[in-house]
């Protein structure tokens, strides 16, 4: 696989980043996936002011302009305790989404599984270093292990199973719920992004993200269990911005897998406005068969399938985060 390069790109007042290393693949191919994207299915397009998915009125969010230079970057948690919601397959396509407005992105794998390294084609047990490594180990930098991936301004800070180990040997560090913040100083002038894909759980390393970030994005699957966990989430970030990081906030929750054929899942959604209110994005992922895709090719869904309704909807959200 070739990696694009950004030879001559000038920014501005930031410095160019630093060195990163290519993204290795694995030594054996798993094809799954045909090997050229499928043809684009055309998503119907949606107005202002048509009805959308959350039973409110679509609001004009016209495309961002252009910037003149990168940095310093904003920091998103996407957040949710529970599993199987879409955390890593809406980190991937709203980085990738932001990066076709022209935004640097810096996408970190704060998952000991890994899902977001594999997600773009990435073997997480064949590195040699990974976040866990900048963490732990002084003579690590963070510019050493960040990766690019294959779309241009979009980096990889990967991660595997060695990142388990690191909740249990930072319950006895000094200051151990800044460490991720820690980290990611050096590189923060140098993005416009940066998206933490948390683990499922709320354990020591959802609360480093947390502390690190300025906004939490929440994956909310339709469906009742999703909506009961909310609560928690929520009630552990408030504890954190009152303890750790009064700059957090919650930038806005995401409906995915939404099937609107079925009454349950419009239910959901309709309980969740109401408690939310405009916290709600207005963009609405449905259930499609072009995600499972997208995770054996290894790429996002705005390049596996460009004109595709999932497209769409996250070009649509990427609108809507900027104008948060």
């Amino acid at each position: 696989m070739s990696t694009p390069e950004h030879a001559g790109q000038t920014w501005g007042a930031p410095p160019p980043p630093p060195p990163r290393s290519a993204v290795p693949r694995a030594s054996v191919e798993l094809s799954l996936a045909p090997h050229a994207a499928p043809a684009d299915e055309d998503a119907a397009e949606q107005v202002a002011g048509d009805m959308g998915p959350t039973g409110r009125p679509l609001r004009q969010i016209a495309d961002p302009p252009l910037i003149a230079h990168h940095g310093p970057a904003k920091i998103l948690a996407v957040c949710n305790q529970k599993g199987g919601v879409g955390k890593t397959t809406s980190t991937i396509n709203l980085g990738a989404a932001l990066t076709e407005y022209g935004r640097r992105v810096l996408l970190v794998d704060f998952d000991p599984q890994g899902a977001l390294s594999v997600g773009l084609g990435v073997h997480p047990h064949q590195l040699d270093q990974t976040i866990y490594n900048v963490i732990m180990e002084r003579n690590v930098a963070v510019g050493d292990v960040i990766m690019r991936t294959p779309v241009e301004g979009m980096d990889l800070l990967p991660s595997n199973i060695d990142l388990s180990a690191a909740e249990i040997q930072l319950v006895s560090e000094v200051g151990r719920e800044h460490t991720l913040v820690r980290t990611l100083r050096p590189v923060i002038e140098h993005y416009d992004y940066v998206l933490v894909d948390c683990q499922p759980s709320l354990g020591l390393l959802t609360v480093n993200a947390l502390a690190a970030a300025d906004g939490v994005l929440i994956p909310l699957e339709c469906e009742f269990f999703s909506l009961r966990g909310v609560a928690l989430l929520i009630d552990t970030i408030e504890k954190v911005r009152e303890r750790l990081n009064p700059k957090l906030e919650i930038t806005g929750i995401l409906a995915t897998m939404y099937d609107p054929r079925t009454l349950h899942s419009r239910e959901v959604m309709a309980r969740v406005v109401e408690a939310f209110g405009d916290v709600v994005f207005d963009t609405v992922i449905n259930r499609t068969v072009r995600f499972p895709e997208t995770t054996v090719a290894g790429e996002p869904i705005t390049r596996w399938a460009p004109r595709s309704a999932g497209a769409k909807a996250y070009r649509a959200l990427a609108r809507e985060v900027i104008a948060r």
